[in-house]
């Protein structure tokens, strides 16, 4: 057994809304106010809004948070897609926004990972939209040359044959105590209570063919699907240079590009990238690796609220 599990110290609302062609599922804490904007919380790629939590029991003052599922995640359907398209995620994010801030209404933006690729581009997309931006690790993608497009066009093809095949699937677990054990391997910082608590929230029981039951991971696995379209620095900087929001760059001091891009794309890079935003810091929290909003929430927090109350 794992042992005691994390506490809450707020508790979240679980709602459903429509957006688009599915429900999506959304976390909410606080409650709305005419003073101060919704904060948004975009969680990064395999994982869930609830893994915003330990922030939102850090932080000093209580506010309107919003932390959504994305499509394919969490308690939201996929809506029977067979991959995963970045420009879903801005029009999702959109529907979302005219529901909680209402349409046209601005909001603080905080993105983890993918959820901070995904601020950053909405940034650039809606800039009247957002008033403050953190961005958490949230690095983009190296650098692809286009003579690379007809090549990553047939991996894509072929992965979409292997997930119809059956051959692509996610891992499954005995019960919930494995899934904590496996978040505490891909993360050796997380305590055992937050993986407790997260495994619960990350995975489900959920029925086998064999009339067994397997926790399972709330995340489909067609997002393991390469994206057809090669990444475009050019058009990354495009929607850069469109942000009028200041933006808070968070970083991990465990650089996580050595293993990820074997010198293909470095935080160098990603720096000279930043300078394309007219109003950008960066900070970096210690101690900690990309998951920081769970290594660090404390400090997660400290720099969110005061960067929002700037």
């Amino acid at each position: 057994m794992i042992g005691a599990m994390y506490q809450p110290q707020r508790a979240a609302r679980s709602e459903f809304v429509p957006v688009r062609n599915l429900r999506y599922h959304v976390n909410t804490w606080g409650d709305r106010s005419a003073e101060r904007p919704p904060l948004v919380l975009l969680h990064g790629w395999m994982d869930v809004g609830a893994s915003w939590q330990f922030v939102v029991d850090a932080m000093r003052e209580a506010r309107f948070i919003v932390a959504p599922d994305w499509r394919g995640y969490g308690q939201t359907d996929g809506g029977g897609v067979d991959n995963y398209w970045m420009a879903d995620y801005l029009a999702d994010l959109e529907w979302l926004l005219d529901h909680y801030a209402g349409d046209g209404g601005v909001v603080d933006l905080v993105g983890h990972s993918m959820g901070g690729n995904i601020a950053m581009q909405y940034g650039g997309v809606r800039p009247q939209r957002v008033r403050r931006l953190v961005n958490l690790e949230g690095f983009g993608m190296p650098k692809v040359e286009p003579d690379r497009a007809p090549a990553r066009y047939g991996q894509w093809i072929d992965e979409l044959k292997k997930l119809h095949r059956g051959d692509s699937t996610l891992s499954t677990y005995a019960d919930a105590d494995g899934v904590a054990r496996r978040l505490m391997k891909t993360n050796p910082r997380l305590a055992p209570d937050k993986a407790g608590w997260l495994a619960r929230h990350w995975a489900a029981a959920l029925p086998q063919a064999d009339g067994t039951e397997r926790w399972q991971i709330l995340g489909d696995a067609a997002h393991k699907i390469v994206n057809a379209h090669i990444f475009r620095v050019d058009e990354a900087l495009a929607l850069y240079r469109r942000i009028s929001a200041p933006v808070l760059a968070v970083e991990a001091n465990h650089d996580s590009f050595g293993g990820w891009w074997k010198g293909r794309y470095t935080l160098d890079e990603y720096h000279e990238r930043l300078k394309q935003v007219a109003d950008v810091r960066v900070e970096v929290v210690e101690d900690a690796g990309h998951m920081l909003h769970h290594d660090q929430p404390e400090r997660v927090a400290s720099l969110i609220e005061t960067f929002m109350a700037t």
